[in-house]
């Protein structure tokens, strides 16, 4: 979930600005040290300022954003190919895995349904996408991806409430300074990014926690979100739609969004 369009989160918690971004590697320590000024004057308590001190700097994170052309954009491209080259697989691979993910999880999916309106293909295909349902949540330290991408130039400040947010999930027990996940922060089954998590997050499988590592909240919260962003019950997803437009809420990219829309429409049939 790299290139997610910014919540009203974002502006909610908008961080001061006391922190200053960076271009180089080495002035890391310094930005870390204003930004948990910033972190402390926003209410993070002692766990949250532990993970922000031990967190180092993501090389994959810099080396990412110092190569914003390797991004997917949004230029128009076919879907299929899209799907292909993020799967591994053939896009009819892909697609058919999503149905087995439905029919495994009918209850769960038809339950989330219900309550939000988001068809269980749209959520099952962003589920594939982000971590192969499950198999594949990052390897990178969440804070230290957080608060590098905060920290760059090419994304300050509309990342630092994120970081701002990985700290808070610290101190609510959520993650700990060494939970692994994508490369800018992202979290759990669906890769979402921290303040996301707090805005939307939703105890699905009724264990009184709305946790991004239980698959159940994690889809549950996806929906959420994207109803919060326009998505309306029973209205059609292909492109020019309104709630095709919703999806730029979950990724900015174009190819993204069509990816969902291809996979989704032909899943659900």
């Amino acid at each position: 979930m790299r290139l997610i369009a910014l919540s009203l989160f974002a502006t909610l918690i908008a961080a001061p600005a006391a922190s200053q971004c960076i271009n180089s590697k080495g002035a890391f320590n310094q930005y870390k040290q204003s930004l948990t000024q910033t972190a402390a004057s926003q209410g993070v308590a002692q766990r949250g300022l532990q993970a922000l001190a031990q967190a180092g700097l993501s090389d994959i994170t810099w080396r990412f954003e110092s190569q914003p052309s390797s991004q997917t954009g949004t230029l128009q491209g076919d879907p299929a190919q899209f799907l292909a080259k993020r799967s591994g697989s053939s896009a009819d691979n892909f697609i058919a895995q999503v149905r087995n993910r439905i029919a495994r999880n009918p209850n769960t999916f038809s339950s989330i349904e219900q309550r939000f309106g988001v068809p269980a293909s749209i959520l099952a295909t962003i589920w594939g996408l982000e971590t192969s349902w499950g198999g594949y949540m990052g390897r990178t330290p969440i804070v230290s991806g957080a608060v590098t991408l905060s920290s760059y130039c090419r994304r300050y400040p509309r990342f630092v409430p994120h970081a701002i947010a990985a700290l808070q999930l610290v101190d609510r027990g959520i993650i700990n300074a060494g939970t692994q996940g994508g490369p800018s922060g992202e979290l759990g089954h669906m890769q979402f990014l921290a303040g996301n998590w707090l805005q939307y997050g939703v105890d699905a499988d009724g264990n009184g926690r709305a946790d991004p590592y239980s698959a159940a909240d994690a889809l549950a919260t996806a929906a959420n979100m994207l109803r919060a962003n326009g998505w309306r019950a029973g209205q059609p997803f292909g492109e020019g739609t309104g709630n095709f437009r919703a999806l730029s809420a979950w990724n900015d990219s174009g190819n993204y969004q069509r990816a969902i829309a291809y996979s989704a429409e032909r899943a659900g049939r």
